[in-house]
């Protein structure tokens, strides 16, 4: 289930809604707990049951963890999670790629082999809420947290449907209090449900237009020349920016409705000076997540400048294949880590003007995008050969794609991407007084739902990128 679908919108958000605020305070999380998982329930009924034994296997380790003395004797539980979660995640997201590594290392001595092995679909969000559960296990042996013993509070934490299935990431230690205890103003209600309205929107207007654009260039780059592989690429640069950040909006929304505050996930990314700094302001539950439960493990930069080196490659190679089971996915983390390796040894950005500096993330970034965008690193390689060809060949192609739509949709994404309507939205509050502007501010926002709610009765391309991740 979508939140940018009729289904979710009146009925299943509804339904939920009404349960937990008219339901006996003492069965909200249970309440809460059983709609999350018949929200992920409606994606499949094999992944739903893959979700609920991870649920009890983790429960159980956490209580027998919990009851033990020695360290060594944690650790040993903490490792049987480990291996457990990763496991379940290697096995349905990265089998059969394993599976194509080793076909293709056989073929390379001359030996042919057919693997007839079983095509294993990925479970939604697989990527996250493992994750989301290994910070449990790890925190409780860190002794950062206290363990979990309601199966229906721990449920709750990591099928907790706002963000169960795109993030962001939640740890445990930043909800535990309020999986306890939770207070729930009218204010807050009608601040989430502004941050949903306001990614709802995103994804219906902005990310859907670039997409449908996008799409166009990627599926036919016989016909295109290098102005249409830029413009493709421009694109898919914000469709991607908004499908993501907006789904980010919609769960921090719901999460404040039922009174969980959840983390950021992005900070106008695309105005980044550097590519650290970008990766400070981009999916940023992930990166903190790497940097806690991997980079600073590994030793993070205080075993020297080899050691640091080892670390950061080591932390971008997981980068790129948590997103997905190809070499496109792992290049792309490469290739963002060997740039924030340069720019750490060579510091050349450091006496560039802030505006050129700005160019050149974008363009780093936009580049980076085609290996996400494209179906492998063949087809990758040759759009990036497009994008650097200088040839005018078929311009028609292009102008008899764009319309007027797209180019308000291109010029609002190019907006809505940096700070400016924010600060320009301070400044009015400031001149026309709160009372005004909380007017005119609530009547923008119901005219978003409407209009959004317009575009998914009339919705043909829905699609949410981070869904297969």
């Amino acid at each position: 289930m979508v939140f940018a679908s009729a289904i979710f919108l009146f009925a299943f958000f509804p339904i939920t809604l009404i349960g937990y605020y008219f339901i006996n305070p003492k069965y909200q999380n249970a309440w809460l707990c059983i709609m999350s998982f018949a929200f992920y329930a409606w994606g499949g009924l094999g992944a739903a049951g893959l979700i609920l034994i991870s649920t009890v296997v983790n429960y159980g380790l956490g209580i027998w963890m919990d009851k033990l003395q020695k360290q060594n004797h944690k650790k040993i539980v903490l490792i049987l999670a480990i291996a457990y979660n990763l496991g379940i995640l290697g096995f349905f997201k990265y089998f059969n790629f394993m599976v194509e590594i080793v076909q293709g290392a056989i073929s390379k001595v001359g030996i042919t082999v057919e693997m007839d092995a079983p095509v294993i679909a990925l479970p939604i969000g697989i990527s996250f809420f493992t994750f989301q559960i290994m910070s449990y296990v790890i925190d409780l042996y860190r002794g950062q947290i206290k363990v979990q013993k309601s199966i229906i509070n721990l449920g709750l934490y990591i099928m907790l449907f706002p963000q169960l299935i795109a993030g962001p990431i939640v740890r445990y230690i930043d909800i535990e209090k309020e999986i306890s205890n939770r207070e729930i103003t009218a204010l807050q209600v009608k601040h989430g449900l502004k941050r949903f309205i306001l990614g709802l929107s995103k994804k219906m207007i902005l990310a859907n237009t670039m997409g449908e654009l996008a799409d166009i260039m990627f599926n036919y780059p016989e016909n295109i020349g290098w102005i249409s592989a830029w413009v493709g690429i421009a694109c898919y640069t914000f469709q991607i920016f908004y499908d993501f950040s907006s789904y980010s909006d919609m769960a921090i929304g719901l999460g404040e409705i039922f009174g969980f505050h959840f983390p950021e996930n992005f900070n106008y990314p695309y105005v980044a000076l550097s590519m650290q700094d970008f990766w400070r302001r981009w999916h940023m539950s992930l990166t903190k997540w790497f940097r806690d439960y991997l980079y600073i493990p590994l030793g993070g930069n205080r075993k020297g400048n080899a050691r640091t080196l080892i670390n950061n490659v080591i932390v971008f190679f997981f980068t790129g294949l948590w997103h997905g089971a190809s070499w496109n996915y792992i290049f792309w983390g490469l290739y963002h880590g060997a740039f924030m390796l340069c720019e750490k040894k060579w510091k050349y950005l450091e006496k560039i003007p802030r505006a050129v500096r700005r160019i050149y993330v974008l363009l780093i970034t936009m580049i980076g995008w085609v290996f996400f965008r494209a179906d492998n690193m063949t087809a990758a390689l040759k759009y990036i050969g497009e994008l650097f060809s200088f040839d005018f060949f078929n311009l028609k192609f292009l102008l008899l794609q764009i319309n007027n739509w797209y180019i308000v949709v291109f010029l609002l994404a190019i907006l809505f991407s940096s700070p400016i309507i924010k600060k320009i939205a301070l400044k009015c509050k400031t001149k026309i007084g709160n009372g005004v502007y909380d007017f005119l501010c609530d009547s923008a926002y119901i005219a978003l739902f409407i209009v959004s709610v317009c575009f998914i009765s009339g919705a043909k391309f829905n699609p949410f990128i981070y869904f297969k991740f």
